[in-house]
């Protein structure tokens, strides 16, 4: 009984010692917020509402630029507060992007009385896609023979002048244009996003592009690399008259929502703001680069002198075989990317160094940039050269092939008294009797036509005439000597390989 009794007097002294610890842990709670206990200012200065103010726009992004790009077509309403505008267009239908100058009194003087250049390109808005942009726009290219991703529409548009497009760049157009006129370009999008979705089985959601635009004013060569302003905005594209359906649709799916629900959504807007952004890497932007010009036929292009003809194709460059050092800067590792053919990933690589890329695994760099680019990358960051398909040694027993033959003897002597070990590295990639004719009067300086024939000893001495065949069959890495003989009937000489 006496255990029994005990029991409730310890749970009053539990209970009675909580309750004197919850008072105490309340009783500074108002304190350091002085007479006024509780200011709203300092309730929103808590973490816990920081973290909701951070996905508001800063101060800074409300300034003023010195130009707007405003896309004449409505904005979708289902679109979350805070989310990025986007845009539903219809395939091969004229849209109007109105160009505005909204400089201060004073601002950008040097650009007054001046042209400006605008490179519009359409890019893809995922960077899963932007890995492979390349690889998606070739095999666009391939499925649309003679089409372009983006068109201007001349006879629309107004104040644009010398608008270019390049047939290499399916995706960008360009022009000039007067800031201090009324300037508007209408621009045409022909491919729609479930063409890059990845599997069609139809119903599937299409990818969302970016319609972006870089302007940059002229430098003191005349060229257009001076940058002045980006802006870019998302979109959607869907066949002709899909896009009316699909705002109709988002339009009757929000008037179901309640009230509460709607204030999470952002309003349509009939035109759509393009907002700065950064703008799109390119090494230089010139004025007289050769490209094709626009006609005067509605969204049609002809080739300007020539350029792009089928019988004038320009030159490919010169193979690039300089190597990626550590002590490479961000700035050097993207003229380097170019200079290799990578333009396509400069901007992913913005801020690497050459360390920060060859520390790059196989496996990273085929994840950024897919399978194909991936592993050409990765040769080209390891220096990694094409390993001919055969290799052989070869030494000089004669060294003068255009001497007399009382000559060669005497070359032969010296030779054998020391000098005779000395052998040279052939290396074969198409493995041809006449490959291996070049590569051995490179090897001594003379012409192919010096060289009449090619013999390899075989047994007994016996000559055998080097063949296709025969070559193909060498052994890796095979030594052999080179002996002359003079041909009979003329002034050429017979290689034999012993």
């Amino acid at each position: 009984m006496a255990w029994a009794l005990k029991l409730p007097l310890a749970d009053e002294v539990i209970e009675s010692g909580l309750v004197q610890d919850f008072d105490a842990s309340l009783s500074g709670i108002g304190q350091e917020l002085g007479a006024g206990a509780y200011s709203m200012s300092d309730v929103l200065a808590l973490p816990i509402f920081k973290q909701e103010e951070s996905s508001l726009p800063p101060d800074n992004e409300n300034k003023i630029l010195p130009f707007q790009y405003v896309l004449c077509a409505a904005t979708s309403p289902a679109v979350k507060l805070h989310d990025e505008t986007l845009t539903y267009l219809n395939q091969g239908q004229s849209y109007e992007i109105r160009m505005l100058d909204n400089r201060k009194l004073g601002e950008l003087p040097e650009i007054n009385g001046k042209l400006v250049k605008s490179i519009f390109r359409v890019v893809f808005h995922d960077r899963r896609l932007q890995y492979t942009e390349h690889q998606q726009l070739e095999g666009w290219r391939w499925n649309r023979p003679g089409d372009r991703i983006l068109d201007i529409d001349i006879p629309m548009s107004v104040g644009i002048i010398d608008p270019r497009a390049n047939p290499n760049q399916l995706n960008t157009v360009e022009f000039l244009w007067d800031p201090a006129k009324r300037t508007s370009v209408f621009i045409q999008v022909h491919c729609i996003s479930t063409e890059f979705t990845m599997r069609k089985h139809g119903g599937e959601k299409g990818v969302p592009f970016r319609v972006q635009i870089d302007t940059f004013k002229e430098n003191e060569n005349g060229e257009y690399t001076e940058h002045l302003h980006s802006a870019s905005c998302q979109i959607k594209v869907f066949k002709p008259k899909g896009a009316d359906r699909k705002q109709k649709t988002d339009r009757e799916k929000m008037e179901k929502r309640t009230p509460h629900e709607k204030e999470k959504y952002q309003p349509s807007y009939e035109t759509t703001i393009l907002t700065e952004c950064s703008p799109w890497p390119e090494i230089t932007y010139v004025n007289n680069s050769p490209s094709p010009g626009f006609n005067s036929s509605h969204s049609s292009f002809s080739l300007g002198e020539g350029n792009g003809s089928p019988n004038h194709q320009p030159e490919p460059p010169p193979p690039v075989t300089d190597n990626l050092l550590p002590t490479t800067t961000p700035q050097e590792a993207q003229q380097w990317l170019h200079r290799n053919r990578f333009s396509t990933f400069t901007r992913l690589f913005t801020n690497f160094s050459g360390a920060d890329l060859l520390k790059l695994t196989r496996d990273d760099v085929i994840q950024i940039c897919g399978p194909a680019d991936g592993i050409r990358l990765f040769n080209a960051l390891k220096g990694r050269m094409v390993r001919p398909r055969l290799t052989i040694y070869v030494c000089q027993e004669s060294l003068q092939l255009r001497e007399q033959q009382q000559q060669q003897q005497q070359q032969q002597q010296k030779h054998e008294d020391g000098d005779s070990n000395v052998y040279h590295a052939i290396y074969l990639e198409e493995l041809t009797a006449v490959e291996l004719t070049e590569k051995i009067a490179q090897l001594f300086s003379i012409s192919p036509c010096q060289i009449s024939q090619i013999y390899k000893q075989g047994p007994t001495g016996v000559h055998v005439l080097i063949s296709d065949e025969m070559i193909q069959n060498f052994q890796e890495e095979a030594c052999f000597i080179l002996d002359t003989m003079k041909a009979e009937t003329s002034d050429s000489y017979h290689i034999i390989l012993k």
